[in-house]
């Protein structure tokens, strides 16, 4: 009897066909079996109309066998979520590197500004940019953070985004915490009143000493008891957006001492000076007493030959200083006779505390004055002084620089 072989149509797929003829096959060979064990009727014979005379081959007839159910079964189970899958990845590839759409306003100028908080959940993160502008549902970018794998590497703090921002980008700054940063400056010569006010004004930073007293500012960044005037080095420093101010006032702090200590180990062996204490009320006062970098050396040397020889240093800011907000711009003969523990002319030696910020170059000039025999020195009026080694010669500079005679 001719064997019995089933072939798919040619519509049906590879796969398809690949399935019709393993169903057929099977199906033939149990009819097969049971044609010759003669518990199944014998199906009628069809004529071999491609046998070859001579030839013993015969080729087997097609026998179409309809199995659309199973083939559909398949596809459901097996084909369409693969399809479904790869058509998600190609997506998904995508997608991380397309820039993100932002709320309407957000420009280079005005990057959108998201804080991050210690001890959220990737989930939560996610909600919280889609609901500050990322136009994007919260579901894509969690499941963007927990595909990367790197949904437990975030960390907190206050970050900014601009137009081009996509889900990779974003998550990167994320991950190395690239936080938005503000420069605040502190300026050479400042008080310790504008630093205060300086950090109490400033919009980026998150205020922790709004009302508290200066003692307790002091306190609260780790000085207590320590009185604040010079304490905190002028530069500028870049914070994190939102960085508490007490964080700007203490990492000042720590800046001077570090400054401080480092020009002490540098000092002059002759300078008089007992304590990098006294070496930083010197630089405050030399600070104050000019602008002009290539007077600075010299300045500090007319105050170390006086102190050297006990002889009153006579500085017109320690004396502005000790008046306070009594000072109104105009400093009077009286003045200078009104004894206060900061008039250095009514008292020897170097006032109780710093005057103001000193910076880099006044604190050199304390530790390492200037070789000069000046004790004397007056302002010409552009920035720069005249320096004198005797009375006469003080005298005479003052009625041409200052009385104008």
């Amino acid at each position: 009897m001719p064997s019995k072989v089933c072939t798919a149509s040619p519509e049906e797929g590879c796969l398809e066909r690949v399935l019709v003829v393993f169903m057929c096959e099977a199906r033939c060979g149990l009819q097969d079996a049971g044609s010759g064990a003669g518990d199944m009727p014998r199906r009628e014979e069809v004529p071999d109309y491609h046998h070859v005379p001579g030839s013993s081959h015969r080729r087997r007839p097609h026998h179409p066998v309809e199995i659309t159910p199973l083939l559909r079964l398949f596809k459901l189970m097996f084909v369409l979520p693969l399809v479904a899958l790869l058509i998600a990845g190609a997506f998904g590839v995508w997608w991380v590197d397309k820039p993100l759409p932002l709320a309407h306003g957000v420009t280079e100028q005005t990057p959108l500004e998201v804080e991050v908080v210690s001890g959220q959940s990737a989930r939560g993160i996610a909600e919280k940019l889609s609901s500050s502008g990322v136009q994007t549902p919260w579901v894509l970018l969690y499941g963007w953070f927990r595909v990367s794998g790197q949904s437990r590497d975030i960390k907190a703090g206050s970050y900014e985004f601009a137009p081009g921002t996509t889900p990779r980008s974003l998550l990167s700054k994320l991950v190395r915490g690239e936080q938005a940063f503000r420069s605040i400056t502190l300026l050479e010569g400042w008080n310790h009143r504008q630093v205060f006010e300086l950090v109490r004004a400033s919009p980026d930073l998150t205020q922790d000493i709004e009302g508290m007293s200066t003692a307790d500012v002091m306190a609260l960044i780790g000085y207590p008891g320590r009185h604040p005037e010079g304490r905190f080095f002028p530069d500028t420093y870049r914070v994190a957006k939102r960085a508490t101010a007490s964080s700007v006032l203490r990492q000042a702090a720590q800046a001077m001492d570090k400054r401080v200590a480092d020009v002490w180990t540098q000092r002059d062996s002759s300078v008089p000076l007992r304590t990098p204490e006294e070496a930083l009320i010197l630089a405050s006062i030399i600070e104050k007493e000019t602008g002009l970098e290539s007077d600075r050396k010299r300045i500090g040397g007319v105050f170390a030959n006086r102190l050297r020889i006990g002889m009153r240093l006579q500085t017109d800011p320690s004396v502005i200083y000790g008046l306070g907000e009594r000072f109104d711009g105009n400093l009077r003969r009286d003045d200078l006779q009104t004894d206060t523990p900061y008039n250095t002319y009514t008292r020897a030696g170097l006032p109780p505390t710093p005057i103001a910020m000193p910076g880099a170059a006044s604190l050199r000039a304390a530790v390492q004055p200037g070789d000069t025999n000046a004790i004397y020195f007056v302002a010409r009026g552009d920035g720069s002084s005249q320096f004198s080694a005797t009375l006469e010669e003080h005298n005479a500079a003052v009625r041409r620089y200052i009385l104008r005679r």
